[in-house]
């Protein structure tokens, strides 16, 4: 099937908001020891252009940003960041599309859990404030380029991007022609007026990674969990036994560690495990985070 003139021209403004985006990102990773792995990037440790996780099912993500600590050209890192880029032009099409990003980044996210990762996901265009909540329900930052900011810039270099659902093909097709073959001068000047007109929305997102990936550990609790075991086949022979049970009865049989490590950012990862070896393994993976 051919790929439809307003598909191309969404393709053509995500690729803007990876050339926005991407050099920011850069810049944090560099300074913060982390690597940037990104589409079409040459990258002997993976095959292809495509960056591809594979979630706990073995279902493989392609994603369009994902940051990881102690990765390299040659050797893929530990995930702390998965970052997804949207257009989208219409309201009725933004509830999709969150969607569509939340089942591409949540599988990963939970996989990777003791990583903790951030979130993140850039839109531009138009989406409703319903599907914004619902992103922001499930843990995403959100860095949200309103479609107006897009037309101004464009504007004042004198291209109209001003389109809606009754505008023909043949209008798309001419002005994705005219943003591939703008001069590299324009371009950039394009860019840095996107980027003058969302600066605080920028600056917030940069400052939530920042947030999340220097966070300092503030307290470990690690709680031995004792009982014995109670089995019930109905809700009321389980509430008659609570209703018995004393809790200064006798410990009991070991059961299993919980620990909670909390942070200076106020996350918090948790875990329960029974053997101590594997709860050394936990606190020298976090540590590391």
């Amino acid at each position: 099937m051919a790929e439809s003139p307003a598909h191309k021209f969404g393709q053509i403004i995500g690729e803007l908001l990876e050339q926005i985006v991407r050099p920011q990102l850069e810049d944090f990773c560099k300074k913060h020891n982390l690597y940037l792995d990104y589409q079409k990037k040459n990258r002997p440790a993976r095959n292809g252009r495509k960056v591809t996780w594979t979630d706990q099912y073995g279902n493989a993500h392609d994603l369009d940003f994902v940051i990881e600590r102690d990765g390299s050209d040659l050797v893929k890192g530990r995930p702390v960041g998965f970052i997804e880029v949207a257009w989208r032009r219409y309201t009725k099409h933004s509830r999709n599309k969150t969607q569509e990003i939340q089942g591409a980044i949540l599988p990963l996210a939970e996989k990777y859990r003791w990583n903790n990762p951030f979130l993140g996901v850039i839109l531009a265009g138009i989406f409703t404030e319903g599907s914004l909540e619902q992103l922001k329900s499930t843990g995403f930052n959100i860095l949200y380029f309103p479609y107006n900011t897009l037309i101004s810039a464009f504007l004042l270099e004198g291209v109209n991007i001003r389109f809606d659902e009754d505008t023909p093909d043949n209008i798309f097709q001419e002005t994705a022609e005219i943003i591939k073959n703008i001069p590299p001068e324009i371009s950039e000047r394009i860019i840095n007026h996107i980027i003058s007109s969302n600066q605080n929305n920028i600056d917030y997102f940069l400052n939530s990674l920042n947030n999340r990936l220097k966070r300092q550990i503030t307290r470990i609790v690690i709680i031995p969990l004792y009982g014995h075991q109670n089995e019930f086949l109905t809700i009321s022979d389980a509430l008659q036994f609570l209703n018995a049970h004393s809790i200064y009865e006798g410990s009991g049989d070991f059961r299993k560690y919980e620990i909670s490590i909390e942070f200076s950012n106020n996350d918090k990862v948790q875990a329960f495990l029974e053997d101590k070896e594997k709860i050394i393994e936990f606190l020298e993976f976090v540590s590391n985070q």
